[in-house]
């Protein structure tokens, strides 16, 4: 008899009903009363857990009792009906093995964990409920992502990270080096005739600038994958190392990637509601109340896109209480951002910035000093994407980079872009943890990446 796993059970129990099977797994909960026990069985292909019954007719009986939660356990039995609540059905156990004993010192019990607590086991924490339903989630949007822009035709790029550009403006980079330390701090400085690649590199902040020489000779691409960020914030929407998801479009403009940005949230977080009921469900119970309301109401509205200018205005006319005056000019706080959100009760697209705000030198300079830029604002997280018409215009790409008093010599390649065959083309890129918090209801990005990268914390 072969082994089954509860994700194929779960396809179709009938076939199996009434049949014997073999299943390997986990203890996730074992009750146990004088005559008879019950375990919460799980494998981890499956959200839904199996229950196992067991009683003392089993030659180890006394043995079974003793095991306890997160043991692992190889199983064979009879699926039948459920006469209990809770379950359609259960397996009723003819032998049952201990494969891998866990202690009583295991550190997550049947109890309820702070965060903070699961954080600090981030290892075991996938073990819970919770980040059985967020990493799911997390794993079924990744693959929807692809399948939007695959079944659309985009090339799916793979950019580096190993980088000599810092992507102007998009944060701070860690600086990466193979000279010894010591021997840095020794000479106050870094002998880059010694570096490995010959010149100061860093790990990327935005796989951009290589994704448009892609888009110049593929019209639509995507990257997808870990981008990193020396930023030293502590607060729950921030980490180091993220993955960020970055198309670009040839022949597209601003208008055009809002279009393609809105369609891609509303067709990832359809397809997610469709492949993951069970874990939408628990989350909504158990993290944030009415989130699956939340998540269809996204699906079924358009997103509302105001100027900048027009943004202000309606923070200049709010009766509310700022902690900073919004100001023409200036850059928009959080809860500038959460106010706008609120009064649309929608996602919102902020576009067309001031120039001198959105200081990023590639974006599409427009004739009123503004840019031809966006940004994506979700209900409770803030900025989901960032996207801009790039400037396609040699001259005046060269003329912002001389204004910025960048380095031309190092942007000679991304301007020949601009020199060889220009088109308008647009693109963005969309935070995907922070994404995955819009979708699972978790209030600290911390908590929807495995292993989180944070200031003064890289454990594991």
């Amino acid at each position: 008899m072969d082994y089954i796993y509860l994700n194929d059970l779960y396809k179709d129990e009938k076939k199996y009903l009434n049949k014997n099977i073999k299943l390997k797994g986990w203890i996730r909960n074992h009750r146990k009363q004088k005559k008879f026990g019950f375990i919460y069985f799980s494998d981890g292909t499956a959200f839904r857990q199996l229950q196992l019954v067991y009683d003392e007719s089993l030659d180890n009986f006394e043995e079974i009792q003793k095991f306890l939660i997160s043991s692992s356990i190889e199983v064979e039995g009879e699926l039948i009906e459920s006469m209990g609540r809770g379950q359609d059905y259960e397996v009723r156990v003819t032998k049952l093995k201990l494969l891998g004993d866990c202690p009583d010192d295991y550190p997550i019990q049947q109890k309820k964990h702070s965060m903070e607590f699961l954080r600090e086991q981030s290892y075991l924490r996938f073990r819970t409920n919770t980040f059985q339903a967020v990493f799911r989630i997390r794993s079924v949007a990744a693959m929807a992502i692809h399948k939007y822009f695959q079944d659309r035709g985009y090339i799916y790029a793979n950019t580096p990270i190993f980088t000599s550009s810092d992507c102007e403006g998009a944060g701070e980079m860690f600086q990466v080096t193979t000279q010894n330390l010591e021997d840095i701090a020794k000479n106050g400085k870094v002998n880059n005739d010694n570096e490995y690649f010959g010149q100061p590199v860093g790990l990327t902040v935005s796989g951009q600038f290589e994704g448009e020489a892609f888009a110049q000779a593929f019209s639509k691409i995507y990257t997808f994958g870990p981008t990193f960020r020396a930023d030293p914030s502590h607060t729950p929407l921030h980490i180091a190392e993220f993955w960020q998801v970055e198309p670009e479009v040839a022949f597209c403009d601003l208008e055009g990637i809002m279009d393609i940005s809105e369609e891609l949230m509303k067709y990832v977080i359809k397809y997610t509601l469709d492949s993951c009921p069970d874990e939408l469900a628990f989350l909504d119970k158990n993290v944030e109340n009415g989130l699956i309301e939340k998540l269809n109401t996204v699906i079924n509205n358009d997103f509302v896109r105001v100027t900048y200018k027009e943004c202000i205005d309606i923070l200049k006319k709010a009766e509310a209480n700022f902690e900073f005056k919004p100001e023409y000019g200036e850059d928009l706080a959080k809860e500038h951002e959460r106010y706008i959100t609120e009064h649309f009760n929608c996602p919102v697209f902020i576009t067309y910035w001031p120039e001198k705000v959105k200081k990023c030198f590639y974006m599409k300079q427009m004739d009123d000093g503004t840019v031809a830029n966006a940004d994506l604002e979700m209900p409770g997280i803030g900025e989901t994407y960032g996207m801009s018409q790039r400037e396609d215009d040699f001259d005046k790409l060269g003329k912002r980079i001389d204004e910025l008093g960048m380095n031309k010599e190092e942007y000679t390649w991304y301007m020949n872009l601009r020199k060889y065959g220009t088109t308008v083309h647009s693109g963005f890129g969309m935070g995907f943890e922070r994404l995955i918090m819009y979708m699972t209801g978790m209030d600290n990005i911390r908590d929807v990446s495995a292993f989180p990268r944070t200031p003064g914390n890289c454990l594991y």
